[in-house]
């Protein structure tokens, strides 16, 4: 009885944790809010005033979406420890596809990919390798390409893999659309198809699994996988985590493999228990029957996995994600391959969000309220580009123009501000301890994603204009230190923040008044200063 009253106490102070937090970002935002309303700035002032307010409410709002995802995890799942170790017994095999969409990717990568399938435990997979390369680009190299082409032939012949070939459209999402057409018995001349692995099939695969060109899954991937689709026949999709194993040996796939443990981890949690999780393009299941369902995948974003996430439950499919690693892969190595892969992600989820938008406005039923809130939450993350330019022009105004955007009474704001800050720092890091994160690797994936800033501002402006971008894959292979010139937003911003801690120190000693608002904006620019200060550290990826 004692461990019973221990545990329901536990489990209640869980609960009250995000609460409180949620509680604390509330009162600080209508704090912040009162006090914009009631000063009597010059229309300058009050510009400034209101986008840093706009700033500090998205910081706000997602924060209250990531302690929401807590309370959900804690409420439902009764604690904060993972468990996905248990899954229903396999009574039968039905078929799966085992796929790679692969794009110019160089020719070992792909044979390691290919040669982990084979290692796959499940007993009734197909294999199928889908080369999705241009042949006939112009200013290529004629014998170079029909080399590779030659080379992709022999290595799915060693292998023992099927090969599918297509008229190029749709990138990723135009392959795996044909791919399904084609499996379908929907066959057309621009198809081609070789078989080399020497076996007929005996029926259509009821399950896809795709995999990235450098994804490798372990052994027992399938079978779990299979058993909650079988288990739920309205499942569209079950996601699972990416693993970088070159996390020891560069800070780049370090620092991102850590954010994408961070995304993994609760948040990802959080939107599989409100049935909101969206795909994320690799290392996933799908049921054929709902891809076929809502037409396959959308070819107009070049995030066609969200996007089609988001078809998924709009005609009332569900979505999973399991959190147990089940494959390994690589990360970006250098600060071009990270930015190239988070200016994709970003463009298509930021135009993405037109969509959920439009849809919602349109048909606000067609799904539940929590659902919506998952989505706008998603697709409005990249947008963080924004919002730290913001951030940090605000003390640079401060100090250098006297624009006091912050504060009508700096005791007042900071009575509010600091209990808030304190608390849900503290939570948000003491949550990530728990699944056995430090400090010191939640902090690095921090710091890479602050000094990706300006590709997040250029990604969030083109997708709200509706440019849709061109595909390209995340270079695999080599290390390139980037030009400083190709840097330059990170290093002016770096430039101003440490003139500003010099001009900040200057009038703290010399005006003195108000020495509250001059010390915390120095602060705050000291703050800034470090975290821009990392893009050397990036910019130098490889460890020794």
């Amino acid at each position: 009885m004692k461990e019973k009253a221990s545990y329901n106490t536990g489990r209640i102070i869980l609960l009250l944790i995000p609460i409180l937090c949620i509680v604390a970002a509330v009162i600080y935002l209508l704090v912040r809010t009162f006090l914009f309303l009631i000063l009597d700035y010059h229309w300058y002032e009050k510009a400034v005033a209101f986008f840093l307010l706009l700033a500090e409410t998205f910081i706000i709002t997602h924060g209250i979406g990531y302690f929401l995802e807590i309370f959900h995890i804690v409420f439902r799942k009764r604690g904060l420890v993972q468990r996905d170790d248990y899954f229903p017994p396999l009574e039968s095999y039905p078929p799966v596809a085992v796929i790679v969409s692969s794009y110019n990717e160089p020719l070992e990568v792909v044979e390691e990919t290919l040669i982990t399938f084979y290692n796959l435990t499940y007993p009734n997979k197909t294999i199928y390798f889908l080369d999705d390369t241009r042949y006939d680009l112009p200013n290529q190299d004629p014998e170079e390409r029909k080399r590779y082409r030659a080379s992709i032939d022999d290595m799915c012949r060693r292998i023992g893999v099927r090969l599918f070939r297509r008229r190029w459209h749709g990138a990723k999402a135009g392959m795996i659309n044909d791919f399904l057409d084609f499996i379908e018995g929907k066959h057309r001349e621009e198809f081609e198809y070789k078989n080399f692995s020497g076996e007929k099939k005996k029926e259509k695969e009821k399950y896809i699994v795709v995999f990235d060109a450098d994804q490798n899954p372990l052994p027992e991937f399938v079978e779990p996988l299979i058993a909650r689709m079988e288990a739920n026949p309205r499942l569209a999709f079950i996601q699972t985590p990416q693993y970088y194993t070159n996390f020891a040996s560069n800070r780049i796939a370090r620092a991102s493999g850590l954010q994408q443990a961070v995304f993994y981890e609760y948040i990802c949690e959080g939107k599989s228990l409100t049935d909101a999780m969206f795909c994320c393009g690799t290392n996933v299941m799908f049921r054929r029957k709902a891809l076929m369902d809502v037409g396959g995948f959308d070819e107009t974003s070049v995030t066609e996995d969200f996007s089609t996430s988001l078809k998924f439950h709009l005609k009332g499919w569900r979505s999973a994600y399991m959190g147990r690693v089940l494959a390994f892969g690589m990360g970006p190595e250098d600060l071009g391959g990270y930015f190239k892969q988070q200016f994709r992600w970003a463009l298509g989820t930021v135009g993405l969000f037109r969509s959920v938008l439009g849809f919602f406005l349109r048909h606000p039923k067609q799904m539940v309220l929590v659902k919506w809130w998952e989505y706008f939450l998603s697709s409005t993350h990249y947008f963080i580009g924004l919002v730290f330019l913001i951030l940090m022009l605000c003390p640079l105004l401060y100090l250098f123009l006297n624009v006091p955007s912050y504060f009508a009474n700096p005791e007042i704001y900071a009575m509010f501000f600091i209990p808030y800050f304190i608390l849900t720092v503290s939570i948000f890091f003491w949550t990530l301890r728990q699944r056995h994160y430090a400090f010191k690797d939640v902090l690095m994936g921090q710091l890479l994603l602050a000094i990706t800033f300006p590709v997040y501002i250029k990604a969030a402006v083109l997708g709200l204009l509706g440019v849709k971008g061109t595909f390209g894959i995340t270079p695999k292979g080599g290390v390139v230190q980037l030009p400083l010139k190709t840097l330059w937003p990170q290093l002016l911003l770096t430039a101003l923040n440490f003139s500003a801690i010099v001009w900040g120190i200057n009038r703290v000693i010399y005006e003195r008044e108000p020495i509250v608002a001059l010390i915390v904006n120095t602060c705050w620019s000291l703050y800034h200063f470090l975290l821009l200060s990392a893009v050397f550290y990036f910019n130098n990826p490889e460890e020794n």
